[in-house]
């Protein structure tokens, strides 16, 4: 493996098993409460990797793995979405309230605003890893993805985890709705929404650069609250039969990539 030429690959955890997807294809294993194990794989049907616009890319990387997800549920019914219980709903939907509370503080400075209102907007992912098996399927895929792109045995951490999009992420998100508060109150709303694509596709393309120059001070700053994340709340030493699931995963995933 290690003269072959590595397929990029990323990843998601779900609550039973591994998603794994390349650039055209994706594959989704999970482990059934019997102990079976069962896999999907498939084509994708939007492939942001077709995109160059470095304006569109970054939405066309979170609407690519979107559109995946009915067809994924579709083949593996019994797949867990981190995001599918009941009590993780709830706490979107309140940290949506809280968000608008904020926003209409007036004695709170607008940066101030969207700095709070980004951190809020964190609680249901991190409730989301609390209790199941998320953080540990989460390392597994990290192992397992690290292993295969470096050539041996890598840890539960991995470089590319989407977790390092919160620095970005949360930086220009508060960026572009300070921005978009300033504008009429009749375009206020569209303003918002253009703020959102626009620190998408920004905090995409930046965690790009910081990808490549790892050791650049604001590189450093801005990868921090992904790490400690990583580090402390969202990955978990996988037990061997995880990691077997996330092995499967990769196999299929990397099967349909070769092909293609």
């Amino acid at each position: 493996m290690a003269d072959e030429e590595k397929v990029r690959l990323g990843g998601m955890a779900l609550g039973n098993g591994v998603l794994v997807h390349g650039p055209t294809a994706w594959a989704c294993a999970i482990r059934l409460p019997s102990g079976e194990l069962k896999v999907a794989s498939a084509r994708k049907r939007l492939r942001s990797s077709e995109v160059d616009n470095p304006l569109l890319r970054g939405p066309a990387k979170l609407a690519e793995v979107f559109a995946l997800l009915p067809d994924l549920r579709r083949r593996l019914p019994e797949a867990q979405l981190p995001f599918q219980r009941p009590s993780i709903l709830a706490a979107m939907a309140g940290a949506g309230a809280a968000v608008r509370v904020v926003r209409s503080a007036p004695r709170i400075r607008p940066a101030a605003q969207e700095l709070v209102s980004g951190l809020l907007a964190l609680g249901p992912a991190l409730l989301a890893l609390r209790g199941g098996e998320l953080a540990a399927y989460h390392g597994a895929e990290h192992i397992s993805i690290g292993s295969y792109e470096h050539g041996e045995p890598t840890g539960k951490e991995h470089e590319r985890c989407g977790g390092h999009l919160v620095g970005p992420l949360i930086a220009t998100q508060a960026i572009g709705n300070v921005l978009a508060a300033k504008a009429p109150a009749h375009l206020r709303g569209p303003a918002r929404l253009a703020a959102s694509v626009g620190a998408i596709a920004a905090a995409v393309e930046l965690f790009g650069w910081m990808v490549k120059n790892p050791r650049h001070p604001l590189a450093r700053a801005l990868s921090k609250p992904g790490h400690e994340l990583q580090h402390r709340i969202s990955t978990a030493e996988p037990t061997g039969e995880q990691l077997e699931v996330a092995e499967a995963a990769l196999a299929a995933c990397l099967e349909l990539e070769r092909e293609a």
